[in-house]
């Protein structure tokens, strides 16, 4: 899966930033506080073992991370956690 620069910035609505899980990265806007919270994005980051420092807001794009460092489909065990979370089955 490629995904350049200006593709994440149209998901991200703005510059960039990322959160690194081990097989993982969710990718959100740099200056995301203009947009609303994105409890479900905290909750889930956090609940997959990764704590962060301030509030998410706005849109976060998970992807999963290859061996080779390529841009994956998000793994398998972050989906299930996410539907354990929120009680709802996602679309992989």
């Amino acid at each position: 899966m490629e995904l350049d620069l200006a593709a994440l910035r149209r998901v991200a609505a703005g510059d960039i930033g990322h959160i690194a899980g081990t097989d993982w990265h969710a990718y959100l806007d740099s200056e995301g506080i203009k947009y609303a919270e994105n409890l479900r994005a905290e909750v889930l980051i956090r609940e997959a073992g990764v704590d962060v420092e301030a509030t998410i807001h706005g849109t976060a794009l998970f992807l999963g991370r290859a061996e080779s460092g390529e841009h994956t489909d998000a793994p398998r065990h972050l989906i299930r956690l996410a539907e354990q979370l929120f009680d709802m089955p996602l679309a992989a």
